[in-house]
């Protein structure tokens, strides 16, 4: 992202199981699934990166038993960025008010 330009997001739509993948930027979330596995897009995990997840069926938990540093409830129809890291291979949810 670049300040002055315009972003684009690549999307996509994943029914929420205990394990998703994600293969793009914006992720529309089915179901109401609690999620604990989010496999990166990213080439065998090599890099950090970002995703939003977009629950879109009701609220979704995303719990600590897998790779999510910190376990958050994503609300309906409301975008939830996570990062990546590289270094501890777990997503940190942004913060949420």
């Amino acid at each position: 992202m670049f300040p002055g330009l315009t972003t684009r997001l690549s999307e996509e739509t994943v029914a929420s199981t205990t394990s998703i993948e994600v293969n793009r930027d914006l992720v529309l979330v089915t179901g109401t699934t609690d999620i604990a596995t989010i496999i990166p897009h990213f080439v065998n995990k090599q890099f950090s990166g970002i995703v939003f997840l977009v629950p879109i069926d009701g609220d979704v938990a995303l719990l600590t038993t897998g790779n999510i540093a910190v376990a958050v409830t994503c609300a309906q129809d409301r975008v939830t960025m996570l990062v990546f890291s590289k270094v501890e291979q777990n997503w940190k949810p942004g913060a949420i008010s």
